[in-house]
């Protein structure tokens, strides 16, 4: 169903038929279309919803819909959507939400559920414990197959996954992992103990979520098991929080890739303003290192005097080292954010950015050498170009590679060493080294 179906719909009154075509449709879909309705009418389609379908639609709406929404409901309404959601998608929506709205979900909140959020809120933001639930399956190691399935139809409505379930003892210790196939296709009077994975895979509450995340790609899991300091479990961290944390990771590395400060919100949402804010202080400190190459251009100011076409090939080293040094920064800093690479791995890259760079360097030099002979049967020039061309892509190359390193060894962002430093930097580089090889030939000419 469209977005302007369901408005017709809205104008006719039809309500029945309505409620009938939206509790057949999918929630992000559906979260997708109030996204895009006016107010008024979005809060009329969520009032439709069946409550189960209505808790799953809003904790898929955008932030600013939810906060509107919220506004809308009475006491009642809040209570019966927030009930049905997972504990881990009510933390999420609390972190985003001003402090009235919190305390008012907090105020309708059963007890139970208002002791377990307010325990997730205190962890650090980028620890895995923020981005936790606590509604697992947990079972005995001395339950048979069939007590164990009993329980798990039991209880498991309840859960927000039941597909890896963990046994835990008395002090609710993890001991080991089971799935759910291996219990459907074990014979009844099995004990789990015995056909449990104990080889578990594990982190703990304080560890970084990014980290986890990776950790969860590398096994290829589907959930994964979150500890406290005594080996208790805790909660785990499910298959679609890992998706939204490698989601907004990348958006953030493409973000400060470009220079541009990270923004949670969509680009359509965010204000003209937000996206200047997020662009001028990146712009004037670029702008500012600028200053040194010009400064090293104005130093040999002769070279120009001596011989103007020198000034024809700045660009094209200029940006020939950029994107040199741009290629390496974008490899290394896509390993360590896939976990491919780590900081123990520097002399191997800079050995192997090193042969790269010597050959791209030769295939560079000798195309542009050749380029500048048929055209200004210069020798001099084809040399100088040649010469300061392989030097720059040679030194684009490691300190593209180095830099994203060294940010990493010191706590930073390998992003935030991005592009345009890298670009900066080189652009400097290639122009003192430019002028100094001209000065050199040209003198012993």
């Amino acid at each position: 169903m469209t977005k302007t179906r369901i408005t017709e719909l809205l104008e006719q009154k039809r309500y029945n038929y309505l409620y009938e075509q939206l509790n057949e449709m999918n929630a992000v879909d559906i979260a997708e279309i109030m996204d895009e309705l006016p107010s008024e009418s979005s809060v009329r389609v969520f009032r439709l919803l069946s409550k189960d379908l209505a808790a799953e639609v809003f904790a898929n709406l955008p932030s600013d819909k939810q906060e509107f929404l919220i506004g809308c409901l009475s006491d009642a309404e809040l209570e019966r959507v927030t009930a049905d959601m997972f504990i881990d998608d009510t933390v999420e929506l609390l972190s985003e939400m001003p402090a009235t709205i919190v305390k008012r979900i907090l105020r309708v909140a059963d007890p139970a559920d208002r002791r377990i959020i307010n325990e997730l809120l205190n962890y650090p933001e980028n620890s895995a414990g923020s981005i936790m639930t606590t509604e697992f399956m947990d079972l005995r190691e001395h339950m048979t197959v069939e007590e164990a399935i009993e329980k798990i139809r039991r209880e498991g409505i309840d859960k927000e996954t039941i597909y890896n379930c963990y046994i835990l003892d008395s002090g609710r210790v993890l001991k080991g992992v089971i799935t759910v196939k291996d219990l459907l296709l074990a014979p009844l009077g099995t004990v789990v103990g015995d056909i449990m994975e104990t080889a578990i895979i594990s982190v703990h509450t304080l560890s970084d979520k990014e980290s986890a995340v990776m950790k969860m790609k590398k096994y290829g899991l589907m959930t994964l098991p979150v500890v406290d300091s005594e080996n208790r479990l805790v909660g785990i961290i499910t298959i679609d929080d890992a998706v939204d944390i490698i989601v907004s990771e990348s958006n953030e590395d493409i973000s400060l890739l470009s220079a541009v400060s990270p923004s949670e919100e969509p680009y359509l949402k965010t204000s003209v303003r937000r996206h200047a804010l997020n662009r001028i202080p990146w712009l004037i400190l670029l702008m500012f290192t600028s200053i040194v190459t010009g400064l090293i251009i104005a130093k040999y100011e002769e070279a120009f005097t001596a011989l103007p076409l020198l000034v024809s090939f700045l660009p094209m080293l200029m940006d020939t080292g950029g994107n040199s040094g741009a290629q390496a920064s974008a490899l290394v800093i896509r390993g360590l954010a896939t976990g491919d690479l780590t900081v123990r791995d520097y002399l191997k890259v800079l050995w192997k950015e090193f042969r790269i760079s010597i050959l791209c360097s030769i295939a560079l030099a000798v195309v542009n050498g050749i380029r500048i002979l048929v055209q200004f049967g210069d020798i001099r020039i084809a040399l100088i170009v040649s010469a300061t061309l392989s030097c720059t892509v040679v030194a684009a190359k490691i300190i593209g590679c180095s830099l994203p390193m060294l940010a990493k060894r010191l706590g930073l962002d390998p992003a935030l060493i991005s592009s345009p430093f890298i670009t900066t930097l080189v652009d400097t580089f290639a122009v003192f080294l430019y002028f100094n090889i001209a000065i050199a030939v040209m003198g012993n000419v």
